[in-house]
């Protein structure tokens, strides 16, 4: 692949969002590498782009400035399921399925490729209801789910980080999650959940159905909350 050549990612069948989360921190100097690589993805509709960014580095000598301790759960709630014994940065995670470090492009292409594979049957989807209030998720009736919604800021940011592992480095950042709730159980068939009530201030919302806290996203959506 030539360098101004764009990679391609195969995508999921029909409409299905291939979902890319990346947690990182400002103060891990490993973490700029996967960080740029994961931006460059965010251009394509067909992929979901959420960046968490969690405090355990904060020791480090620089308090993130986007960091959150409910991130590390989500990173934590991945590794079990994933059976890592530890969480680390940077990581990222393609549609709950496969992880990886993403600092070399050809890895992040194959960790796209690999977590598309196995979420070629996702049956799940997830749709506006309640007047923008909620939303309907629909699916088999034998399959079961947790229902998680995520806000997060599409704006691009550069952040100048003065201490730590990058002090001196202007980092930037995008599509950076600010709020993660848990809406609810899915128990199949169709059901609606309302959605927290949220300030209208130019964010985001996406809705991620996962086989269980931190398993296989079974299937996602950005959401327009009225």
């Amino acid at each position: 692949m030539s360098a101004n050549q764009a990679p391609e990612y195969p995508m999921i069948k029909g409409n299905a969002l291939t979902v890319v989360e990346l947690f990182q921190s400002q103060g891990c100097s490993s973490c700029p590498p996967a960080n740029s690589n994961v931006l460059k993805l965010a251009e394509d509709s067909n992929m979901l782009i959420l960046t968490y960014d969690v405090t355990y580095w904060d020791r480090l000598g620089w308090k993130d400035t986007f960091g959150n301790s409910a991130f590390d759960q989500r990173q934590w709630q991945y590794a079990r399921a994933l059976q890592r014994k530890n969480v680390f940065t940077p990581q990222v995670i393609v549609n709950g399925q496969v992880d990886g470090v993403g600092n070399n492009a050809r890895e992040l292409q194959s960790l796209i490729t690999k977590g598309n594979a196995f979420s070629l049957t996702q049956t799940v989807d997830i749709s506006s209801a309640m007047n923008g209030q909620g939303i309907t998720v629909s699916g088999p009736e034998n399959e079961r789910g947790v229902v998680v919604a995520v806000r997060y800021d599409p704006k691009h940011y550069e952040v100048h980080i003065s201490h730590g592992e990058n002090g001196g480095q202007t980092l930037p950042h995008g599509h950076v999650v600010k709020d993660v709730r848990q809406l609810g159980n899915w128990t199949g068939g169709s059901k609606d959940f309302e959605l927290p009530h949220w300030d209208d201030d130019g964010l985001k919302v996406a809705v991620l159905v996962h086989a269980g806290l931190g398993g296989q996203v079974l299937g996602a959506a950005r959401i327009r909350a009225a």
